[in-house]
């Protein structure tokens, strides 16, 4: 009799966990369209079809890396000049996994190493809130992989699709919808001034290195200036 009564707490837990996990996706989901169009818009002007657009966005996953290997794509492509830049545009994603590791206990080793696949920006920042607040499952985390990367799958080949009828995108404000995602996304994060000191370092030094050496170096720049000051702030005094 005891048994059959907490039966049921399973599967209310599980349906919670896909309920907060939607509605945490949810306004990414919809910051991604307008980015989706627009990246695809631009592939399909550099002379990549639809279906190679969703092939990319599929196997690669990073909207960062992606516009950046568009900016300097040409016929042929500069295969080394690409690899370089995705690369280093990618690096952060070194530091997002070695920051979500540990909270993943509940993982398989399978789980595990599948979902650093989808380790795009925002499913690392929602995972991290949620570490924060109580444990990270994989039914949390995998909802939100899928409904967001097949999203992006999905605007990216329509954007080409639709190509120059899109337009500038300054128009309707889509230029803006990447910076206005992570500005909050990291006010998300925010927990006293110590949050602010690695906001800032890792704004300055991004920016600092964007004006003397350019892109993509800004980005890891900022990264590691956010996590070395991050770490200064939080360190614990000596006894």
């Amino acid at each position: 009799m005891t048994s059959s009564a907490t039966c049921p707490a399973p599967a209310l837990d599980r349906r919670a966990e896909i309920r907060d996990a939607l509605a945490d996706i949810a306004a990414p989901a919809a910051a991604m369209l307008p980015i989706g169009l627009l990246f695809g818009a631009v592939a399909a002007s550099k002379g990549l079809s639809a279906a190679e657009v969703a092939l990319m966005s599929g196997l690669v996953l990073a909207g960062g890396a992606q516009f950046a290997a568009l900016e300097i794509w040409t016929s042929p492509p500069p295969l080394a000049a690409i690899l370089l830049s995705t690369l280093l545009i990618n690096a952060r994603h070194v530091l997002m996994s070695a920051s979500l590791a540990p909270k993943t206990v509940a993982f398989g080793r399978v789980q595990r190493r599948l979902g650093m696949f989808f380790l795009a920006d925002e499913i690392w920042a929602l995972s991290e809130r949620r570490a924060a607040r109580r444990s990270l499952t994989p039914l949390y985390y995998f909802t939100l992989a899928v409904a967001f990367a097949p999203g992006w799958v999905l605007w990216t080949m329509l954007g080409a699709l639709m190509g120059a009828q899109l337009g500038e995108p300054e128009r309707f404000g889509a230029d803006f919808a990447f910076t206005a995602l992570f500005i909050g996304l990291i006010a998300g994060f925010w927990r006293g001034p110590a949050t602010g000191i690695a906001i800032v370092a890792s704004g300055v030094a991004a920016t600092a290195v964007w004006l003397v050496v350019g892109p993509p170096w800004h980005l890891l720049a900022g990264a590691t200036a956010g996590v070395g000051a991050s770490g200064l702030a939080h360190r614990e005094p000596k006894p």
